[in-house]
């Protein structure tokens, strides 16, 4: 079966770059997409603050659940807490990762209040940073999320508990054979030239995208197996070595485009 592709977009808040959005949204309308939208509840990083604050930004998440898309809770406060990578290993910085399982509860619950208080259902789990442990994941289950867009696998399956793990493994579209590919698309800083590529990109994959309903209609299933295993050590290889490339001027690789 030919790559199919879910649109993931991060980072999602009151103050981000609404100016990109707007574009961003109208395209996604167009081409009749239906992403995966990790929305941070309560955001205190400074780094995602590009514009003033939306008095309607709630209003907005409302009308992406009732159009269709997936909405995903993006962590609490979006804060770098500790430096554990956690179980996929690509950064050092956690808002989760090494904490107690008491102290992850009270942030998912405090995390799933504001959902409630503003009328929206979070159903996936997106963690901050690409990181969280294993006692995330049993914290996950007492505010009722049985799904995990994260890890490197190339297709998703479900674990012994029947949590489905949907893989983030790409930062923009690229031409795979087979498998399911997250494109993990962080519009906050997008140039001009980022945003028609994606536009660009959009239209010309529109045939072979899927949603998060239609992910878990198909590999609820499907256990993790030892090809699972050897994919994801490849390609966190492959993501590493190009961010040290990056880092030592030896390549040009934007930061979210692994």
């Amino acid at each position: 079966m030919s790559a199919r592709y879910l649109l993931r977009f991060d980072d999602l808040c009151p103050t981000m770059n609404w100016k990109v959005w707007d574009r961003v949204e109208e395209a996604l309308i167009s081409s009749g997409a239906r992403p995966l939208m990790a929305v941070v509840p309560d955001n205190q990083d400074e780094f995602l603050v590009i514009d003033k604050a939306r008095d309607d930004f709630w209003a907005r998440v409302r009308a992406w659940q009732e159009r269709g898309w997936t909405i995903g809770v993006h962590g609490f406060q979006h804060t770098h807490i500790t430096d554990d990578e956690g179980l996929v290993g690509i950064n050092r910085r956690s808002e989760f990762a090494g904490l107690t399982l008491a102290e992850q509860e009270r942030k998912l619950r405090s995390a799933n209040q504001i959902f409630e208080r503003e009328g929206v259902r979070a159903e996936v789990w997106v963690a901050p940073f690409c990181s969280f442990d294993d006692t995330t994941v049993t914290a996950l289950g007492s505010v009722g999320i049985g799904v995990i867009s994260d890890g490197l696998w190339i297709h998703p399956h479900a674990d012994g508990n029947g949590v489905v793990w949907i893989p983030h493994q790409i930062w923009r579209f690229r031409r795979m054979p087979f498998g399911v590919w997250t494109v993990g698309c962080h519009h906050n800083r997008w140039t001009e030239e980022q945003l028609q590529a994606f536009v660009r990109d959009l239209a010309a994959y529109r045939e072979r995208l899927v949603d998060v309903p239609a992910i878990i209609e198909e590999y609820a299933d499907r256990k993790r197996r030892w090809s699972d295993r050897v994919a994801s050590r490849a390609i966190l290889a492959m993501i590493l070595a190009k961010r040290r490339a990056r880092e030592n001027g030896l390549m040009k690789v934007p930061a979210d485009a692994y």
